[in-house]
């Protein structure tokens, strides 16, 4: 503190220091200070300036931390009258408030209008669900067994564009729209499969599953909608007339383990590490008008949000496993 003391007041130093050589040159060359002791008169000033210096650097010093004192609760100060700073420190003070109050106020603007926009958004989500609603009801009464596929699978892919949108949405505010539960991995798995049986149909894709008797503690619809990332993707990157496989098993430190392999294109090596980065599509999404690179970056965050870790091992051309770590009973109590 004190070096940086003197590294402020360098310029003040260098000039007595310049002031005082001054006056050494001065007594060497006028012969009328001849009787007068240059070392006794450097010692002197010397030994004032050096205890001016501690003086101003005491009380500077507590000054300083009753003013940083004071900006730190600058929001609870209404009057500058009453702080006790010098009148450099309250303009200062001053001007800082006016700072601080326009970006107070500008931050509550911010929050208004990103709220009404979120508003605004779920608003829309919901009217078009009822539309989509309707579609789906009209495509379950077309007789041409072909076209309704197709319009099917359309329909599915619709969906989970507007699903993302929704949790994407709703991911900022997860700790507010979260209940925990005792969920069994059997029914959150078969029910996402069934969602996208037409377009698993349109595709051939079949599903090997075990029996996912397991039972954890989570959010069920945030779990299901992790879930349904990793088998969109899955779906979309087999070949046709493959099968996904989805199994459990418990890892050496006793946490349960969810794996979804497919046996597609897999993903480039280099592509990996950024697979879950917000909008991100990597090699193979840069072909595909399809891939938004949403999908995963929102399931890694809502994983995240509940304690879950994904990871993932791929191949080109030999598939990819995707693998959700579920945390045990005292992670969950830390977590929450």
């Amino acid at each position: 503190m004190f070096l940086l003391f003197l590294r402020e007041r360098m310029a003040w130093i260098m000039f007595l220091v310049l002031l005082i050589i001054c006056m050494d040159i001065l007594f060497y060359l006028d012969f009328g200070f001849s009787g007068v002791s240059v070392t006794y008169f450097n010692i002197v000033i010397i030994s004032f300036i050096t205890i001016f210096l501690i003086w101003r650097y005491i009380k500077e010093t507590r000054e300083i931390k009753n003013f940083l004192g004071n900006l730190s609760n600058a929001s609870d100060l209404l009057c500058l009258e009453d702080v006790h700073l010098s009148p450099f420190q309250k303009r200062l003070m001053k001007q800082i408030l006016e700072v601080y109050e326009e970006k107070d106020s500008f931050i509550n603007k911010s929050k208004i209008q990103l709220q009404e926009h979120v508003d605004d958004l779920l608003a829309w989500v919901h009217e078009v669900k009822t539309p989509l609603t309707a579609m789906k009801l009209m495509i379950e009464q077309t007789n041409d067994e072909k076209l309704r596929k197709r319009l099917e699978s359309e329909w599915v892919r619709i969906h989970l564009l507007l699903d993302q949108q929704l949790h994407h949405t709703r991911l900022a505010t997860i700790e507010k729209d979260n209940r925990l539960e005792k969920v069994i991995l059997r029914d959150v798995v078969y029910k996402e499969i069934r969602e996208f049986r037409s377009w698993c149909l349109e595709k051939g894709i079949g599903f090997q599953v075990e029996e996912l008797e397991q039972e954890i503690t989570t959010d069920k619809k945030w779990l299901a909608f992790i879930v349904r990332q990793i088998l969109s993707n899955a779906i979309k990157y087999s070949h046709e007339n493959e099968e996904v496989h989805i199994y459990t098993e418990i890892n050496e430190t006793g946490h349960l383990l969810l794996h979804i392999k497919d046996f597609g294109i897999g993903i480039n090596e280099e592509d990996l590490p950024r697979i879950f980065q917000k909008s991100y599509t990597g090699t193979v999404g840069r072909e595909s008008v399809q891939s938004t690179g949403m999908g995963l970056y929102l399931a890694k965050n809502a994983a995240q949000k509940l304690g879950i870790l994904i990871s993932v091992k791929s191949q080109v051309n030999n598939g990819s496993t995707f693998t959700l770590q579920f945390p045990q009973q005292n992670e969950y109590q830390k977590t929450w």
